[in-house]
């Protein structure tokens, strides 16, 4: 972990998914309850689906036509028919609740602590029409002062216009400016990319080809953080 000392922090951007929140029923449940309710043995993983989100969300304008597009094509390139694809899309739109969220631990005395002392953004990956009911769902906007959906108003994490764009609209500057997130791929690249300091959510060890600035192990840290960059 780089241990630095950070300029004077005047902003906080987080991630959303797996960071702030979490679907109450994972992916890949709502995906097997899609392939039990067509009587259908699964035709492509979740984990498939995760690998292709990104590129699918580029070019989709909801979440419904992206998992139509993404299904299609998954179910094509391991042998299957494309509509049987879209029909796992369809079942899967039938299980999945976008607002069946719920804010993970520590998550609201971090933002109503952290709201007081800096201004706070969100940076996420996705659809629109998803990212936004689950920021509803559990009404972040309360604690939040500037809200990007990367893939739809910007191109997705890593690249560094949404880091970029939080900094414009929160009239910040890169240095003055962090990001908190759990992907090393997404979150610590981008940040590091768009010249922010990079606030790893984990446990583990990052591997050698990733330099968070700062690698904490639940929320909570952030309220007594490393050379005291936040509280």
């Amino acid at each position: 972990m780089n241990t630095n000392s950070s300029d004077h922090v005047e902003a906080i951007s987080f991630d959303l998914d797996d960071t702030l929140l979490q679907y109450n029923r994972s992916p890949g449940e709502v995906l097997q309850a899609a392939f039990d309710r067509l009587e259908l043995s699964p035709i492509f993983s979740v984990e498939q689906y995760y690998d292709r989100f990104d590129e699918f969300a580029q070019r989709c304008e909801s979440i419904t036509e992206l998992r139509s597009e993404c299904f299609a094509t998954l179910a094509a390139e391991n042998g299957y028919e494309r509509h049987q694809g879209r029909e796992v899309a369809a079942a899967f739109s039938s299980e999945r609740d976008q607002s069946n969220v719920e804010l993970l631990p520590a998550a609201t005395r971090v933002l109503a602590t952290l709201s007081q002392e800096y201004q706070l953004a969100i940076v996420t990956n996705g659809t629109r029409d998803a990212q936004r009911r689950k920021i509803e769902a559990v009404d972040l906007e309360r604690w939040i002062d500037t809200i990007v959906v990367a893939g739809h108003e910007t191109q997705p994490k890593p690249d560094p216009e949404p880091f970029d764009r939080v900094v414009h609209s929160l009239g910040t500057a890169p240095e003055t400016t962090i990001h908190v997130g759990d992907s090393l791929e997404t979150d610590v690249a981008g940040a590091t990319a768009a010249g922010l300091d990079s606030v790893w959510l984990s446990e583990s060890s990052p591997p050698p080809q990733f330099d968070p600035t700062y690698r904490i192990p639940s929320l909570e840290a952030l309220l007594s953080s490393p050379n005291d960059i936040l509280l």
